[in-house]
């Protein structure tokens, strides 16, 4: 037998019980690094999972001991269950679809849809609409026929999405965000303008000690986030700047990255009901001894605006079957848009 197997993919392998004879070369290895190089798209933590449950015999005998070395000779059979079907249900909600193929999905999210089920949006979310859209071309992601969901974008949060549809794409993906190899863009919409045209945000975000819903720049305890930002125009002619829009870009993914930079700089996006303040607080606030309350009372558009105005608007990744490099760029939402030319006023 070759010192090197190939790989089989695990679509081929799933429902069936695979025999594994411990080759010279192999001998010395824990077992599910043996397992991890026989079978294609299933992540390490998945094969201690199936182990530890039972699924993996030696001589006629449950063996549950990942770590177990192996040595030439040895035996194995490996039951690969069929995937679960996935807890939530699908339903039909329209999607805008920028790219799809058998192992991923690339959407344009909306503002106002959460991407997986939680207490308090129990469905009608992404996972929701993949489920019903992707139907049997979904293959066990852990287990499990569900999309893979390998990043996020907040609910009120626009822009593109990739989701994986096979262990294989979501092992590969995040892996690259893991890494930080994926390229993110925003456009964001803030209240004045930066003092520096161009600049790094680096500091740690941890949970804030104020409110529990809220993230925040803390001095210890926190995970490293950074952000970059370029300004891309001046929205109206107000001195100093009434509003502003920029570019940034992550390259950490923490909870509420941006939103929480943007307003530790001074210059919160615009439309933010946690950062800036729930009911428009934000109305009551100065930036630059400019009234924002002055401002936006002339503008309904301004008062009225009820999510931040953040959008996904670029996403580069590379394909994780045929390692090729896919970049997507999507456009400004009609909501942004509107806001802009509004703001273009002042």
């Amino acid at each position: 037998m070759d010192n090197k197997r190939k790989k089989i993919s695990l679509e081929a392998l799933e429902g069936k019980v695979i025999n594994i004879d411990v080759t010279q070369a192999e001998s010395g290895q824990r077992l599910d690094m043996t397992l991890a190089g026989l079978i294609d798209g299933m992540s390490r933590s998945r094969l201690k999972a199936l182990i530890l449950e039972g699924n993996l015999t030696q001589n006629g005998k449950i063996l549950k001991q990942p770590s177990f070395r192996v040595s030439k000779g040895d035996t194995f059979n490996f039951t690969i269950p069929v995937a679960r079907s996935a807890i939530p249900e699908g339903q039909n909600i329209p999607l805008n679809i920028l790219f799809e193929d058998e192992d991923l999905i690339v959407v344009d999210k909306p503002a106002g849809l959460v991407v997986h089920p939680a207490p308090g949006n129990p469905d009608r979310t992404l996972v929701n609409a993949l489920i019903s859209h992707c139907g049997e071309s979904l293959k066990g992601i852990g287990g499990v026929t569900r999309p893979g969901i390998v990043h996020r974008l907040d609910k009120d949060t626009s822009g593109a999405m990739v989701v994986a549809k096979t262990s294989l794409a979501h092992e590969s993906l995040s892996k690259q965000f893991s890494d930080r190899s994926v390229e993110r863009a925003y456009r964001a919409i803030v209240f004045g303008s930066p003092k520096n045209a161009t600049n790094e945000i680096k500091t740690l975000i941890g949970r804030s000690p104020n409110n529990r819903k809220k993230m925040a720049v803390v001095n210890r305890n926190g995970k490293t986030a950074i952000t970059t930002y370029k300004m891309e125009r001046i929205l109206g002619s107000s001195v100093p700047p009434f509003a502003s829009v920029l570019t940034c870009k992550l390259f950490t993914g923490r909870t509420h990255q941006i939103r929480v930079h943007l307003n530790y700089i001074g210059n919160p996006i615009i439309g933010d009901p946690l950062y800036i303040g729930a009911k428009k607080s934000f109305l009551k606030a100065k930036y630059n001894n400019i009234d924002f309350k002055k401002k936006a009372e002339s503008l309904p558009l301004l008062k009225n605006f009820n999510r931040q105005a953040l959008h996904a608007f670029q996403l580069g990744f590379k394909h994780p079957r045929i390692n090729k490099n896919l970049y997507f760029e999507t456009k400004l939402p009609n909501d942004m848009e509107n806001l802009i030319n509004s703001l273009e006023s002042f």
